[in-house]
């Protein structure tokens, strides 16, 4: 099972082959449109070999009879009149700058303690907190300073006020990227010194 929903938005280093590219017949790729089209819609797709195919609509349509059809149409009758393989190079182009301007960012105006990832490709960098500073409380911090990002809290696994976050790039121009960016530090910078 190759779920992929930002392969396509790779924009640095080296592109990479997915499992489904080297082993067709043994695996299953799930990608979305709501990463390269339209966030709101949550249209994905499944490529996988007949045989396991016709068991996954035999499960699709006992689990909820279908899709939302009239965003498949839209979906459909984008792919017809848009070049999306050229939309995904511009949104990479334009995804590539936004991160590159919050790690320019993060450089400049976070506390040194404050660790960040340099993503390749997609549309988030995770952050990490010293140990003991919870992002909930960075958060409710933030939020006063119109900064806003989503605590590390749901991508765990029965844990509370952990000390990380996730900041996304891709839903605003790198001039919003700095000024939220240099907020939220100087919030970093006071709760790491009252710590």
């Amino acid at each position: 099972m190759e779920d992929d929903p930002y392969g396509e938005l790779r924009f640095l280093g080296k592109e990479r082959a997915s499992f489904y590219q080297l082993m067709p017949e043994h695996t299953v790729l799930l990608g979305s449109f709501s990463k390269i089209v339209a966030p709101s819609f949550r249209i994905g797709w499944i490529v996988a070999h007949d045989k396991i195919m016709e068991k996954l609509v035999i499960a699709k349509q006992a689990s909820d009879l279908h899709t939302n059809y009239f965003c498949q149409r839209i979906i459909h009758r984008y792919l017809k009149d848009n070049d999306i393989d050229g939309h995904i190079r511009k949104i990479r182009q334009v995804y590539g700058r936004q991160r590159d301007a919050m790690v320019a960012a993060i450089q400049d105006y976070f506390p040194a303690e404050v660790l960040s990832t340099h993503p390749e490709g997609g549309m988030f960098l995770w952050i990490t907190l010293p140990k003991g500073l919870s992002a909930m409380k960075v958060f409710k911090a933030a939020i006063k300073q119109k900064v806003a990002f989503v605590p590390g809290d749901p991508f765990y696994v029965n844990k509370k006020d952990v000390n990380a976050l996730r900041l996304n790039y891709s839903s605003v121009d790198e001039e919003t990227i700095m000024t939220g960016i240099k907020r939220l530090g100087k919030v970093l910078k006071t709760m790491i010194t009252e710590k």
